[in-house]
């Protein structure tokens, strides 16, 4: 457990280990609401026992972080954060791997000057538009009307399998009820600004092994054209597409995720 001083008042907290062989590191960039919790389970475990690095991190406004919480948690310093974070961890080879908007602040961290040994973007392609914005500026709204609680019950139908649904269910709608989040909160800090978040990314300019995973029953970014195209432009690109799972691979199927993976890393 480790935390990277941005300032006197604002870091970052981070778990890294090193790689035991001549391996790269696997560097995992969440979702806006998001945690190391979800790759430091079997997935991280598994990576390690192979060998593999592994290094996790939240966000400014993330769980264990330190933040103004006067400033915009804008994307362009998310990914500024993850630039410094690389470049004061220097991890050997690494390979960013990106949920959600995740994979797009991995990309753009490439974009300006991370050399990576490969990308992986897990329903990351998106095209830009009035229907994406749609859905950012409301689940921004329903997060600060309701939290967590009320944004998972209005989403977790169209974003996860029907075998997660029938997991989550026993637990649904018993918390109590739902309350405004305060104006301060980290994560409706990133959720109001991630509005602001440019999908218009140059994808034919990524010049390193990419691998594209897509979850079918993730209903509300996915669309099928959409990824076949963005995905079509990338030079490098392998596509894997989980007809068992939705938006949240790597915690709906962490050990196909974690196949999937292994297989891409033995390619690098």
């Amino acid at each position: 457990m480790s935390f990277f001083h941005l300032s006197d008042d604002e870091s970052l907290f981070y778990l890294y280990s090193h790689p035991s062989e001549d391996k790269p590191t696997i560097v995992f960039v969440n979702a806006l609401i998001g945690q190391t919790e979800m790759w430091e389970g079997y997935i991280g475990k598994t990576l390690r026992a192979h060998g593999f690095g592994t290094l996790s991190y939240n966000f400014r406004g993330q769980v264990e972080t330190k933040f103004d919480p006067l400033k915009e948690l804008s994307p362009n310093l998310i990914v500024d954060d993850l630039i410094k974070l690389l470049q004061a961890t220097t991890p050997k080879r690494p390979v960013l791997v990106g949920l959600s908007i995740g994979g797009l602040f991995a990309a753009q961290a490439i974009q300006n000057g991370v050399q990576a040994a490969g990308l992986v973007l897990i329903n990351t392609l998106r095209k830009p538009g009035l229907r994406l914005d749609w859905i950012n500026e409301s689940t921004h709204r329903a997060f600060e009307a309701g939290g967590r609680e009320l944004l998972l019950d209005l989403m977790a139908p169209m974003l996860f399998s029907p075998g997660k649904l029938a997991e989550m269910r026993a637990d649904a709608f018993k918390g109590e009820r739902y309350q405004i989040t305060h104006e301060k909160d980290g994560h409706l800090n990133l959720m109001r600004n991630a509005v602001f978040a440019d999908w218009d990314f140059p994808w034919h300019d990524l010049d390193i092994p990419t691998l594209v995973m897509t979850g079918f029953h993730d209903r509300v970014f996915f669309v099928n054209q959409d990824v076949l195209e963005l995905s079509a432009l990338i030079p490098n690109m392998k596509k894997i597409d989980f007809e068992n799972a939705g938006h949240m691979i790597p915690m709906e199927q962490p050990k196909q995720f974690t196949d999937e993976l292994l297989n891409f890393l033995s390619t690098l």
